[in-house]
C-alpha cells in the first residue's frame, strides 16, 4: 500500500475538516483528539506522520480479516461494474448466493437473512419480527449488555450510554442480571451455582412480568463491550429451557461474536444451543462496507409465507455490500481464520497469565477466541476496580493515563471504565500478540502503582 505524501498544511486542514464539520459518536466534542488515519495494512494503522498502531480491538471488533485486503476490494470493484443498486424487491445473483451461504454457515435450522445496514437495525427488525410472530410485546435482555444505537435497540440495551435519552425509551424491554460469575450478584461459588442462580433470577423475572406477554429474550452470543462477561457452560442451555417452557422465542445477537472471533464460526455454538433468529454484521463484511442481517429459522419464515412481512429498508440486499459480504466469507475459509482465532486466542491465554503474575492489578482476564479484555482492579481481595462501571471523568483518572500510554506506545484499543480490550484481527500471528501484550503490559504498570 502506497503512502501518501502530504505537506504539514494539508495535515491540518484534514483535522480542521473533521473537527469543524463532522461529530464524533459518545465523546463531547471540544478537545478531542483523534488518530487521523492515513492508511491500514493487516493488523497495523498508519497515521500521516507515519506511526504505526497495532490494531487490538480490529477498530469496533469487526475487521476480522484484517485492513486492507485487496480480494474484498476486486468483488466489490466487479460488482459495482454490473450493478451498483436495485430496489430491494428486486434479485441480484449475490443476494441469493450470500443468503444460501449465511443458510448453509448459520446454526440450526435458520434459513433465511432480511438484509440491513448494520447491527442495530438487524436488532430493530428482531424485534418487530419476534412480537408480530409471538403476538407478544415484551423483550428480556441483559443490564449489561449492548444491542445498538438506533432508538428501539438503544431502549433495549442495558449499556448506561442510554441514560441521557432513557426518559423517552421504548417500552417493554425488560433487563435481568448477567451470569458475571467474577462479581457474581448471588456471591455464587462455583460456575455451576453462577448460572443456576442467574438462571432461576430469569424465570423469576419471567413470572412477574407474565410469561405470555414475553416474546423474546435476546442475548449476545458471548459477551462484548460490556465487559466480555463469560457464560458459565451450562447458562445458555438453562436459558434455551426457559423459553422451551413458557413459548418464548430465542434471538441470539452474533453482531460482534459472530463470524470467527470467538473460535467458532458463530458463538453460539460454544454452547450447543439453536437459536429462533440471529442478528448478524461486522465481521460479515470485516467492516469493508456496511451490511448486517437478522437470519430466521423456517418457521418463522413460512410464517410470512402468507402474511406480509413488515420490514423495508431502502438499502436492504445492497448488491455491493451482500458482493463484499461473499468475499469475505471466502476468505474465512480459504485461510481458515475461525480455526486460527481458536489457537491465537490459546496463545493470548498463556501469555494472560503471564502477565497475571506480573501486575497485582489484573483482577480477571475473561477471553474466548479472539474477544477477550483484561479488568483490571486496586485489590484483588476486595476486587475493588481499578474504575468503577459507569465511571464519572472524576473517577478515569489512573485508567485514562493507562489509555494514553498505550496510544503513545503505538496501539489502539479499547479502554473503557477498567477494562482494555484483546480482539485483533483474526490474521494477527503470535509475534504480534507479543507486541501488543507488551505494550499493554507497560501500561498496566501505571495501574500497579494505584494498587492497596
Amino acid at each position: 500500500m502506497v503512502k501518501e505524501k502530504i505537506s504539514q498544511e494539508e495535515k491540518e486542514i484534514i483535522l480542521k475538516n473533521n473537527s469543524d464539520h463532522t461529530l464524533f459518536s459518545w465523546s463531547k466534542q471540544a478537545g478531542l483528539n483523534p488518530i487521523v488515519v492515513e492508511r491500514a495494512e493487516g493488523v497495523y494503522l498508519y497515521d500521516y506522520d507515519g506511526k504505526r498502531y497495532i490494531d487490538f480491538s480490529s477498530q469496533l471488533m469487526n475487521v476480522n480479516i484484517g485492513h486492507g485486503n485487496k480480494k474484498v476490494t476486486d468483488a466489490v470493484v466487479e460488482q459495482m461494474n454490473k450493478v451498483s443498486y436495485v430496489y430491494p424487491g428486486m434479485i441480484t445473483k449475490v443476494r441469493g448466493e450470500l443468503g444460501k451461504k449465511l443458510a448453509e454457515i448459520s446454526p440450526g435450522n435458520l434459513t433465511k437473512s432480511f438484509f440491513t445496514l448494520g447491527g442495530a437495525e438487524a436488532i430493530e427488525n428482531a424485534i418487530k419480527v419476534a412480537r408480530v410472530y409471538s403476538g407478544r410485546h415484551k423483550i428480556i435482555t441483559q443490564y449489561q449488555s449492548f444491542h445498538g444505537a438506533s432508538y428501539g435497540a438503544f431502549s433495549e440495551n442495558g449499556d448506561p450510554r442510554k441514560h441521557a435519552v432513557d426518559s423517552q425509551a421504548a417500552p417493554n424491554f425488560i433487563h435481568v442480571e448477567n451470569p458475571y460469575f467474577y462479581r457474581c450478584p448471588w456471591n455464587s461459588k462455583t460456575l455451576e451455582e453462577c448460572a443456576e442462580n442467574c438462571a432461576a433470577h430469569v424465570e423469576r423475572i419471567i413470572k412477574y412480568e407474565n410469561p405470555e406477554s414475553i416474546a423474546a429474550i435476546l442475548l449476545e452470543g458471548e459477551s462484548g463491550s460490556s465487559g466480555c462477561i463469560k457464560y458459565p457452560p451450562t447458562y445458555w442451555k438453562k436459558i434455551k429451557a426457559l423459553c422451551d417452557k413458557y413459548g418464548i422465542l430465542l434471538i441470539v445477537d452474533e453482531v460482534m461474536s459472530g463470524f470467527g472471533r470467538t473460535g467458532k464460526m458463530f458463538a453460539i455454538e460454544h454452547h450447543g444451543v439453536e437459536p429462533d433468529m440471529m442478528t448478524i454484521a461486522k465481521g460479515l463484511t470485516a467492516g469493508y462496507l456496511p451490511l448486517g442481517a437478522l437470519v430466521v429459522s423456517e418457521k418463522i419464515s413460512k410464517y410470512f409465507d402468507d402474511k406480509p412481512l413488515p420490514l423495508g429498508l431502502t438499502y436492504s440486499a445492497h448488491p455491493v455490500s451482500c458482493a463484499s459480504a461473499l468475499a469475505v466469507l471466502k476468505i474465512y475459509e480459504d485461510e481458515r481464520l475461525v480455526e486460527r482465532a481458536a489457537e491465537m486466542g490459546k496463545y493470548v491465554d498463556l501469555r494472560m497469565e503471564e502477565m497475571k503474575m506480573k501486575h497485582s492489578s489484573i483482577g480477571d482476564f475473561r477471553n474466548t477466541g479472539l474477544l477477550g479484555c483484561i479488568e483490571l482492579v486496586k485489590n484483588r481481595t476486595t476486587k475493588e476496580p481499578m474504575a468503577p462501571w459507569n465511571a464519572k471523568p472524576s473517577e478515569m483518572e489512573v485508567m485514562n493515563k493507562v489509555a494514553a500510554k498505550i496510544r503513545e506506545l503505538g496501539m489502539f484499543t479499547f479502554v473503557r471504565w477498567n477494562w482494555i480490550f484483546i480482539a485483533p484481527p483474526l490474521t494477527i500471528t503470535k509475534e504480534q500478540i507479543d507486541e501488543g501484550l507488551e505494550i499493554i503490559s507497560e501500561a498496566i504498570s501505571i495501574a500497579d502503582e494505584n494498587c492497596n
